[in-house]
C-alpha cells in the first residue's frame, strides 16, 4: 500500500524543519552582533579613558623633561665659564 502525496508531505516537512532553524540560526545572529556592539561600546569608552589618562600623563613628563633639558643647558653654560684655560693654547699665544 501506497500513501498518497507521500513526497509533497516529506517535501512540506523538511522546508518546515529548515525554516524553523534558520529562524532560529537568525534570532542567534541578531542577538550575537547586538553583544558585539555593546562590547564594542565598551571598548570605545575604554580606549577613551586611556586616551585621557596618557595625556595626563604625558603633559607633566614632558615639562619635566624641558626643565631638565633647560637645567643641563645651564650646567654646560656654567661649566664654559668656569672651565681652566688649556695650557696648550696659552703656551701657543705666548710664542
Amino acid at each position: 500500500m501506497q500513501i498518497p502525496y507521500i513526497n509533497q508531505i516529506l517535501l512540506l516537512l523538511v522546508v518546515t524543519v529548515l525554516t524553523t532553524l534558520l529562524t532560529l540560526a537568525g534570532f542567534q545572529v541578531y542577538f550575537i552582533l547586538k553583544e558585539l556592539r555593546q562590547t564594542m561600546k565598551l571598548l570605545n569608552q575604554s580606549m577613551t579613558d586611556v586616551n585621557t589618562i596618557t595625556n595626563s600623563v604625558a603633559k607633566p613628563v614632558a615639562g619635566i623633561s624641558g626643565f631638565m633639558m633647560g637645567l643641563k643647558s645651564g650646567s654646560d653654560v656654567i661649566k664654559l665659564f668656569l672651565k681652566k684655560p688649556n695650557r696648550r693654547v696659552i703656551e701657543e699665544e705666548n710664542e
